[in-house]
């Protein structure tokens, strides 16, 4: 069998026209050997996992910087359920306040990163625990372990 590149949809939902983050997310992934769809702005939440499901996604990747992030990853979790693609891995990152990340994390949010969160970090979660989920994906190329990366947190849920 052969093996393919682990698959991430990195997004920008809603109005948020903020994109830097999520283009410095998508290329750190890329470089890491993560093969990265990145939709750009104003992407709906139907929009996104239609794209995941689509493109054989094994993760989706939020970014999230207007405040509507409770309504865009509990929609896209939603959609996610309705679809029956409960296999695709959904994470992200924005300006989100503890209360919030919680519920989200208690709605199925696999994992959320903050402003200061380091590249190495997001790389080290993603490769850790989106990749070799479906199909037996792996990177496309090896993953230099950075001894300095620090645990992805401060929000993750417990699996």
């Amino acid at each position: 069998m052969r093996q393919l590149p682990m698959r991430v949809v990195v997004a920008k939902p809603g109005l948020d026209g903020h994109d830097r983050g999520a283009k410095v997310v998508a290329r750190a992934l890329r470089d890491a050997g993560v093969e990265v769809i990145y939709t750009g702005l104003h992407q709906t939440p139907a929009q996104i996992v239609a794209t995941a499901i689509q493109e054989d996604a094994d993760g989706i990747g939020l970014s999230v910087l207007s405040g509507a992030h409770m309504t865009a990853f509990t929609e896209v979790m939603k959609l996610i359920q309705l679809e029956e693609a409960t296999n695709i891995i959904v994470f992200g990152g924005g300006i989100i306040p503890d209360d919030d990340a919680a519920n989200l994390l208690e709605g199925g949010v696999a994992a959320l990163f903050t402003p200061g969160t380091s590249m190495a970090t997001v790389v080290d979660w993603v490769t850790n625990h989106v990749g070799g989920r479906r199909t037996g994906r792996v990177l496309a190329q090896p993953v230099p372990h950075s001894a300095q990366a620090a645990p992805a947190g401060p929000f993750q849920r417990s699996r």
